[in-house]
């Protein structure tokens, strides 16, 4: 057996140069091709695969907000926040984050004062849902919202916003219905 190993190899070192090369460039070429052609069933797959999961999608400032406390008026917290008002940012809302500071929330703006149902489809981390009256007084909280989910989580009453924390933020900061809101959209 190593007697033809030997002998391949001296016969092979007797050509020239470029017919080795030329081989050695025929052999890599059909090893490219398989594994490419083997490799491309996969690479579809996980293509489809990242088309459903979005990366992250970095907060954008465009206001603040302040919890009041019902009763004595003090400012409870402050959060900087980013505003839902159209059709499609009110559908988008925190889908597809993968983190929030505790600093920071959503608010969404609708046009009447109606009972309100959220879901956390497309949700990646769990949510507070703080249903607010045209007063600006909080009607409910629905605490740690599962992520992920498409349960319906819906006010216990009219709400004319909607301002939506990190989970367990409601619970830190002592929260209740009863207790206001205040905030500013930039311009």
């Amino acid at each position: 057996m190593k007697k033809r190993i030997l002998s391949y190899l001296m016969n092979w070192v007797k050509k020239p140069i470029f017919i080795r090369l030329k081989n050695v460039s025929l052999g890599l070429i059909v090893i490219s091709s398989l594994s490419l052609a083997t490799c491309k069933p996969h690479q579809a797959a996980t293509q489809t695969e990242q088309s459903d999961v979005t990366t992250d999608v970095p907060f954008k400032k465009e206001g603040n907000l302040s919890f009041v406390d019902g009763k004595s008026s003090k400012v409870i917290s402050k959060l900087d926040i980013e505003v839902a008002q159209t059709a499609e940012e009110t559908q988008q809302g925190l889908m597809y984050r993968r983190s929030m500071l505790d600093s920071c929330g959503m608010i969404f703006i609708f046009n009447d004062e109606e009972e309100q149902s959220f879901w956390m489809k497309n949700t990646y981390i769990p949510l507070d849902i703080i249903y607010v009256s045209a007063k600006k007084e909080i009607v409910s909280i629905a605490a740690d919202c599962r992520p992920l989910s498409e349960e319906s989580v819906p006010s216990k009453g009219k709400a004319k916003y909607v301002v939506e924390v990190n989970g367990g933020y409601a619970a830190k900061m002592g929260l209740k219905p009863g207790d206001k809101i205040d905030f500013t959209v930039d311009k």
